[in-house]
Parts: structure tokens; sequence; C-alpha cells
């Protein structure tokens, strides 16, 4: 590779992934679901907590990856049709280690049924699909694309009808295409849900896509622009919400606004901290290992409940001795955090030995 090829590395964005995968760590892994404080919680159905900013923060990532490590090679000259086979293969390898994780899940906590969809699947399929536009469409054509990503569901979800629960056009397509295998699924109705499902991916690509865009400001140094557009995403996304509400499970476009804006804040504001100023790239270690952390730690848990040391950790370290003194909550949210700070010895121990697991 030429130095002319080499992408930039950018600390900032190392260090926002990699709390991006901590916070996801933390809200997937309390001591105890039926004591956790609201903030840590999904939103039940319409509306947007603070945990419902940790996935789209984490494809909006993506977005800014792709404009910093692919596109610089296009421009240097690089082969577009083997970066897009590249591009390829890592997509597929995500969505099969998803795929894989989920086998697991279903085969030792003996779970009722095989679930497709997942977290890591739709990572892989965002990918895939950011890293095509990247790579063959001009910028302008890349904002027209996100525009009619964000008018276009819009138009689907308001020309179904309902954004009930079960209801809604995703819930309904879902169920047509995978039925019982969902992660929601009603057999007296005959009617299923996943969060992860096909149609709302189109919404998870919109917030790749823009992250796609504010990688290629942070790569130009247009710092201003990022500030700006954070603003404007969140003013637009809180405005778009009287007609539209946030949603997560359906990923509304709205939702991608409101979300998206504070992941360009975030953004421009770890740029300014991190790479300007010099502050440390706190969650650095998560960041260089983050689909290594998020599903090593996925196999612990499922390995863990399975051998049943899950539940008994959980009483004999936390809350056997912190329920009584503290009520049922801390030792929960202890838990967790004790659970973080865990996978962040095991990633800094393998970033101080070089050791980067991509996959």
């Amino acid at each position: 590779m030429t130095a002319a090829a080499k992408a930039p590395r950018f600390a900032s964005v190392d260090a926002l992934r990699g709390l991006t995968v901590a916070a996801m760590l933390l809200v997937n892994n309390p001591g105890d679901w039926g004591h956790v404080y609201p903030p840590l919680l999904h939103a039940d159905w319409h509306g947007c907590t603070p945990t419902d900013l940790v996935f789209p923060f984490f494809l909006f990532i993506v977005g800014v990856s792709i404009a910093l490590g692919v596109v610089p090679r296009a421009e240097a000259g690089a082969d577009r049709g083997a970066l897009m086979r590249v591009v390829a293969v890592r997509a597929l390898r995500i969505v099969g280690l998803g795929l894989l994780l989920h086998l697991l899940a279903w085969w030792w906590l003996e779970m009722p049924h095989f679930r497709p969809w997942g977290v890591l699947q739709r990572i892989g399929l965002c990918f895939l699909a950011a890293g095509a536009v990247a790579l063959w469409l001009r910028p302008r054509a890349q904002w027209a694309l996100l525009g009619a990503l964000l008018l276009g569901w819009w138009a689907l979800l308001a020309w179904s009808g309902s954004l009930a629960p079960w209801d809604n056009l995703a819930s309904r397509v879902d169920t047509a295409l995978l039925g019982p295998w969902l992660y929601q699924y009603d057999p007296t109705t005959g009617r299923g849900h996943d969060p992860e499902g096909l149609p709302s991916t189109l919404g998870a690509l919109a917030t790749t896509l823009l992250g796609l865009r504010a990688g290629d400001w942070l790569r130009r140094g247009e710092l201003r622009a990022l500030w700006i557009a954070g603003v404007a995403a969140l003013l637009l996304g809180l405005l778009w919400s009287q007609w539209l509400p946030w949603n997560k499970h359906l990923w509304t476009s709205s939702y991608v606004l409101w979300t998206g804006g504070w992941a360009l804040l975030a953004l421009a504001a770890a740029h300014v901290l991190v790479d300007r100023r010099g502050w440390p790239a706190l969650g650095r270690s998560f960041g260089v290992n983050a689909i290594a952390a998020y599903a090593g730690s996925a196999v612990m848990v499922y390995l863990f409940a399975a051998l049943g040391w899950w539940g008994w950790l959980y009483q004999v370290a936390f809350a056997g001795w912190m329920t009584p003194r503290f009520g049922p909550y801390l030792p929960s949210l202890a838990f967790a955090l004790a659970f973080v700070g865990f996978w962040w010895a095991v990633v800094r121990w393998m970033d101080r030995r070089g050791w980067h697991i991509r996959i």
C-alpha cells in the first residue's frame, strides 16, 4: 500500500466506538432485569432513552469508519471492484458471526427457536450497503439516497396505516418472511415482531449513511459542518417526532435524525478533545477490538447462563450483601459495571500486546 492510500486514523473515532461498545455491554448485562434504572432500559415502544442512543451510535460510527478506511483507498486509485469484494466478505463474516452467536444461544440456553435477525446481522447488512454507496455514489447522490430513505421509510410507515406494536408494516413484513423465528411471536394470532428485522433496516442504513457523510467531513477537517449538522439534525428530529414518533423498534426517520444529531455532536466533541487537544482516548481498547469484545462477552454470558453460574455469581458477589443495604437497583447496576470492567481489562490486555481481532 502506498503512503497516499493509507487511511487516516483518528483516535477520537476509536474512543467513541469503544465507549459505545462499553455502553452496549452495560445496558445488555444488568444483574437483575427486574431492577434496572429507567435510563438504562429501552423505551417500551415510542420514545428515546439514553439506552436507545447506543445502537444508532455504533451504526453511525460504522459509516464514519467507511469514510475513513474505504474511501481514501478508492480515491488513491485502488480498484473499486476489489474493495467492494473486501467489504462484502467482511459483511458476510459479521452476519455469519451474528448467526453463530444466536445458534449458541439457541443450543446452550434451550431457546424456543433459532432467531435469524440480530444486532451483528444488522451491522453486517448496513456495512455492506453503505460500503457500496461509498464506492459507487458521489457525495450528492449519497445525500439524495439518505433523503430518499428518510422520506421513503416515513411514507411506507404512513401508508401502512398503523405504528402500533404487531400491526405496523415492519412487523407484518417480518412475520410474512420468518413468522415464528422472530424475536417475538404470538402463535395464537400468528403475528410477530423483531426489532432488528428487515424493513426497519432501511432506517438503520440511513443512520449509517449519515455517519458516512460525517466521516467525510471529519477527514477533510470540516469541524464546523459537524457542529451545524448535529444541531440541525436534533431540531429536525424533534420537529418530525410530532408526526412520526421516535421509535427504535421501527427505526423511524425522526429517530434517525434525533439519534444522528447526538452522534454528530459526540463525534465533533471527541475530535476536538482527543485529536486536537490531546485528551486521553478513553475507550480506545474497546474500540480497536469492538466486535471481538461484543462477541466474546456474548459467549461468556451464554456459557455462564447455561452452566447456572450467572445467577449464582450475581447473588454471591453483589445482591446477597448489597440488597439489604442499598436496595435491589444498585447491585444490579454494580454487576453491569463490573462486567464492563472485566471486559475492559481483557481488551486492554489485548491492545497492549497488539492483538486486534478484526472480522
